[in-house]
């Protein structure tokens, strides 16, 4: 959506109960489905569907999300009175994902890609023709999981959950 002059209008969004809401004013409307199985146990489904965006391009408005250390490179915002899962964000990083089922308006984004395809389950999943990655094909990703974890890590639950 936009306005008169042609400019992006902000998102908003929020959990199930409404405790917790935000604002969003991302340049794009392109989100991506993320396949980790990081996502999948944190979300309960088969995939989590992110919005990427600037961490200055987010305003909570109301209180804001409590947070998850899911590794010692991340941290999962979510509801802690609902449960819903907000948002996913690196430590140290500018950027940030917000849940595309947590917006008003889901349908204010188009998906564009699939993350984390090695962990994609091939019984739910529907081929939309979009392209993939692994997440060993991301070399910034792995280098803040080689980092905190070593040279040898397999990023991933096991591996988070080892070190608690």
């Amino acid at each position: 959506m936009t306005d008169t002059s042609g400019a992006l209008l902000p998102l908003a969004g929020g959990c199930l109960c409404g405790a917790v809401r935000y604002e969003a004013a991302p340049t794009r409307r392109e989100g991506y489905y993320c396949h980790c199985r990081m996502c999948q146990l944190a979300f309960g489904n088969t995939r989590a569907a992110f919005l990427n965006l600037r961490k200055d391009e987010v305003r909570w408005t109301a209180s804001p999300p409590t947070y998850y250390a899911s590794s010692k490179i991340a941290r999962r915002g979510f509801c802690a009175h609902c449960g819903t899962p907000l948002s996913f964000e690196y430590l140290g990083a500018e950027r940030m994902d917000l849940s595309v089922g947590s917006l008003d308006d889901p349908a204010a984004l188009t998906p564009s890609t699939h993350f984390a395809v090695e962990s994609r389950i091939a019984n739910w999943h529907a081929d939309d023709g979009l392209p993939g990655e692994r997440i060993d094909e991301n070399a910034k990703l792995m280098g803040r999981w080689k980092q905190a974890y070593g040279d040898e890590v397999v990023p991933g639950v096991a591996t988070a959950r080892r070190s608690g």
